[in-house]
């Protein structure tokens, strides 16, 4: 039975393989992959290209079925909500489009408890519909965390400040997940919050790469559907991080926070790095939305990472969801 939200309009979506007619010819085995972006409006069309562009990377062979949803229940602007209606699927054609793996993505907290969210109802039959609907699921930094929350009672923890930035990562287990990877990857960070490894393992997780500057990085869960958990974002592009530091700057000259934030770990070069050093000390003085104009170009580090590592994951778990797959009837059939 599919989760019983809200039913939007029902439109068609982005599609890396658009579903064939069959005209009375065996349909070719394909895996499904569903991206449930709850991003915030900022961020949510790149969310949606970065998977996008990383599961067509990664397929291969593989013929691969790509739709996006979202949360009815998550707020969003006109824009964004126009966005989704002409784009994204009926979050309730879920199980009749057999999903074979989904994506989850976390929305950005209005409230100090995620049980007090919103959508904390939605997401929740969420996650206990997803272990015995799917072959596998990926939830994705504060959607990790929020699906530890509800299957484990396991806490995120505050963090003296924001972890942001790029760390080095290190296998810990050897896993189809972590097959060909280096020992050691570069993944970015971006969270104010983190779930423990200790209170992890006693939960009978498996930590598949962790980092000793961010702590956990992907750990995993058998549960009918094998769960795994991203507390990083793999899938960023090189830009996503100078993006959310620029808005987090933004947000500080408007008056909508109090911190001014820290410069990414490891993300700028040194130079820019003294150049955003001189902005703040300019910004705590002259604090208006205006200055921000003022910043000049930012250089990256030449090693800031771009996907190469989160598609060798995917490239994993696609391999390990196309295992068995069968011939399904068109969608059309399914109606």
């Amino acid at each position: 039975m599919a989760p019983p939200f809200h039913r939007q309009r029902k439109i068609p979506s982005p599609a890396l393989a658009p579903a064939q007619n069959a005209f009375g010819r065996t349909r070719e085995a394909a895996v499904t992959i569903g991206l449930i972006n709850n991003m915030p409006d900022g961020a949510l069309k790149a969310t949606e290209r970065q998977f996008m562009r990383l599961v067509q990377a990664a397929a291969g062979t593989t013929r691969v079925r790509f739709h996006c949803f979202a949360l009815p229940s998550v707020v969003r602007s006109k824009h964004a909500k126009e966005h989704i209606d002409k784009e994204y699927r009926d979050i309730a054609a879920l199980d009749r489009l057999h999903i074979d793996g989904l994506i989850v993505t976390g929305a950005e907290p209005i409230t100090a408890n995620l049980p007090q969210e919103r959508y904390w109802r939605e997401f929740t039959e969420l996650v206990d519909w997803a272990k015995t609907n799917t072959r596998s699921t990926i939830w994705s930094c504060l959607a990790a965390h929020a699906a530890v929350l509800h299957l484990d009672g396991i806490e995120r923890q505050r963090l003296p400040q924001k972890c942001s930035g790029v760390y080095d990562c290190a296998k810990v287990t050897d896993d189809a997940l972590t097959r060909d990877l280096p020992a050691t990857i570069r993944v970015s960070h971006s969270r104010l919050n983190e779930v423990r490894e200790n209170d992890l393992v006693a939960g009978g997780y498996s930590i598949l790469t962790r980092s000793a500057q961010a702590g956990v990085d992907i750990f995993a869960r058998e549960l009918g559907s094998r769960f795994v958990f991203f507390q990083g974002h793999p899938e960023y592009d090189a830009l996503s991080l100078q993006r959310e530091y620029m808005r987090d700057i933004a947000r500080f000259l408007a008056g909508e926070r109090n911190d001014y934030p820290a410069i990414p770990a490891d993300y700028f070069d040194a130079e820019t790095e003294e150049v955003l050093a001189r902005f703040e000390r300019h910004a705590r003085a002259e604090r208006k939305a205006e200055i921000a104009a003022e910043l000049p170009g930012l250089k990256l580090l030449p090693d800031v990472p771009a996907g190469g590592a989160a598609t060798t994951i995917l490239r994993n778990w696609l391999d390990c969801l196309a295992e068995d797959v069968h011939p399904r009837p068109s969608e059309s059939a399914t109606r």
